[in-house]
């Protein structure tokens, strides 16, 4: 008997030291391949001013802008449809076919867009072609972050699930970090001339070496215990999508509104930013991107630690309390820009940084406890791009547009606030899943 005992009590052991095990390549893996991926992504937001100069036509300034901030949110129209489409894959095939492939879509549109030559070598063909590499990444990245915290959800423990999906906004962040830093630099280092020749390029080249290693990671995991338990039970003919509709519409509807304040808050503070402060603000263009920077340190600083407390309080709680704090605080917070110099210019973004990672400290995990292993990926994937494409990939344009007409620098706020309210409403309407088993 006593045997018995202690051969249970190591093979007990031996599986849990092999969960921890399968959990933490889980989270380096999708950390290293999101932040690849959204680096990617985001070295378009904060080089779009010079992108403007070189694929667009010569016109005023703000026109120009904008036409590069349209091509911006173009590419978020197919995201929905890019959602649908890895959502199947990843509820019908498996989470890691999806991942690979996203981030392998990504990896080549980038880098091909290094190679564009600009509106005055090859004309309207180069605004066109543009627009076309656009396209296919917001098709990938409409894959990624649903995918990796669908991914690391199903891996992690109920207790910690907040905590370890609040790696995805985290990588998100850091990415674009990583992208901000690059522009900064290259604005400070290079002049207007020789960035708008060669230097914009520069970010877009590293696609191809930091694409492919991310793509050899995700190949080396394993499906989650999740996904292979619902794949026992599952129906060939069944299409995740429909079946999202037609038994979870109410699920769906507040994961889609919850997301829009992910949207516009994400958009707005971490990649419009560094434009408003310069366009508007009269700062520096180095200054505005080491701003923007700040703000993305404070967003990744607090991320694990509102993941580790939605653990504790609840997703629905931390919600509720991030959206009342954009209520409260937004416009107050925009104001304050034109009271004093960069100092307090940080410190806003600080403040916006760590209210933002209220809200997408805990999103990741609400979102995955929202809908069952069979539609999660698809549910998760279609609802968060659906807002990103509505609201999220539109926020540069109409921050900009509203300011052109109203002539107010801060009616962006007024936007954000708006959304925050209608987010809060959502969340009300659906009990807290923190706990649930997946």
């Amino acid at each position: 008997m006593t045997t018995i005992v202690g051969a249970s009590g190591t093979s007990s052991h031996h599986t849990q030291q092999q969960d921890n095990g399968d959990l933490n390549r889980a989270a380096k893996a999708t950390f290293i391949g999101n932040f690849v991926e959204w680096f990617d992504y985001g070295a378009y937001g904060y080089l779009a001013a010079t992108i403007a100069m070189v694929f667009f036509p010569e016109s005023d300034r703000t026109t120009a802008l904008m036409s590069a901030y349209a091509v911006f949110a173009a590419s978020f129209i197919v995201r929905p449809l890019g959602g649908i489409f890895w959502g199947y894959i990843g509820d019908r095939y498996g989470r890691r076919p999806a991942l690979s492939w996203s981030i392998l879509i990504m990896t080549v549109a980038t880098f091909l867009i290094a190679l564009l030559p600009g509106y005055a070598t090859i004309g309207i063909a180069a605004p066109v072609l543009l627009l076309l590499l656009r396209l296919a990444q917001g098709f990938s990245a409409s894959g990624e972050y649903a995918g990796g915290a669908t991914f690391l959800a199903e891996y992690a423990p109920p207790e910690k699930r907040g905590f370890y999906t609040a790696l995805i906004p985290a990588s998100t962040a850091a990415g674009l970090l990583l992208g901000s830093l690059m522009a900064a630099a290259l604005y400070g280092l290079l002049s207007e001339e020789a960035l708008k020749e060669w230097g914009w390029r520069l970010p877009f080249l590293l696609a191809a070496p930091f694409g492919l290693v991310g793509r050899y990671i995700r190949l080396k995991l394993e499906e989650t215990p999740s996904f292979q338990a619902a794949m026992a039970n599952a129906h060939p003919e069944s299409v995740p999508i429909k079946r999202l509709f037609k038994e979870h519409p109410k699920a769906l509807l507040v994961a889609f509104l919850v997301a829009c304040l992910n949207a516009v808050a994400f958009y707005l503070i971490l990649s419009y930013m560094p434009e408003y402060l310069s366009e508007n603000m009269g700062v520096g263009k180095t200054e505005s991107f080491v701003a923007a920077s700040v703000s993305l340190l404070s967003y990744v600083g607090f991320i694990f630690m509102m993941g580790k407390l939605s653990d504790r309080y609840g997703r629905k709680a931390m919600l509720i309390a991030a959206s009342v704090l954009f209520v409260v605080l937004t416009v107050p917070l925009f104001m304050a820009f034109g009271w004093g110099g960069f100092g307090l210019i940080l410190l806003i973004q600080i403040i916006f940084g760590a209210i933002l990672s209220v809200n997408d400290g805990t999103l990741p995990a609400f979102l995955s406890e929202l809908f069952p292993t069979d539609v999660r990926y698809t549910g998760f994937a279609f609802s968060f791009n659906s807002a990103n494409a509505l609201m999220g990939g539109t926020t540069p344009l109409v921050a900009t547009w509203l300011i052109s007409v109203s002539g107010s620098k801060i009616s962006p706020a007024w936007y954000l606030m708006a959304v925050a309210v209608v987010a809060m409403l959502a969340v009300l309407c659906v009990k807290d899943n923190s706990r649930k088993v997946l």
